[in-house]
């Protein structure tokens, strides 16, 4: 799999999902293609001579019959799909390897960026308050403006010591 960046999750296929969202009748309508296509060979297997003659005949009709509607209703909405596939599915599909692992395998680099950045951001919180704590211990006077900081106020820079600042 090629490698891929997190920052590229960050919403640049919103639009293709928005387009496919938009499309879902044809997605029913494809698998409908593909049901009767299972159907057809179906039938075809279970062709068992003369006596099914005409009731494989009826059945493909029907299903044939249907099946060129269905198709020509989708290649004339196929202009308006979306056909933004990231290159990178189009190789591994090339490649001959299932999609479907590609997906995982992107969820899973997402999840991963994800804990790191959580456990990033955790050390990055933990320094903090080890910081105010050092800081409260060394200047007893700018333990307001510490606090006021820790809650995600401004402090008052620059701290006024003794009618001076500093």
């Amino acid at each position: 799999m090629a490698p891929i960046s997190v920052d590229r999750v960050d919403g640049k296929y919103s639009s293709f999902l928005q387009a496919v969202e938009a499309h879902e009748p044809d997605v029913d309508q494809i698998k409908d293609v593909i049901q009767d296509l299972f159907q057809i060979q179906a039938a075809a297997h279970g062709y068992a001579g003369p006596q099914t003659q005409q009731e494989l005949i009826r059945l493909m009709y029907g299903l044939s019959s249907y099946l060129v509607g269905s198709l020509s209703t989708l290649s004339r909405d196929a202009s308006t799909l979306p056909t933004q596939i990231p290159p990178e599915i189009i190789d591994y599909v090339d490649e001959g390897r299932n999609p479907d692992i590609y997906t995982r395998e992107f969820v899973e680099l997402v999840q991963k960026g994800n804990q790191y950045l959580k456990g990033k951001s955790e050390a990055f919180a933990g320094f903090r308050d080890a910081l105010a704590d050092e800081i409260a211990k060394a200047w007893p006077d700018m333990e307001k403006d510490v606090e006021s900081v820790l809650e995600g106020k401004e402090a008052q820079f620059p701290v006024k010591v003794n009618g001076t600042s500093s």
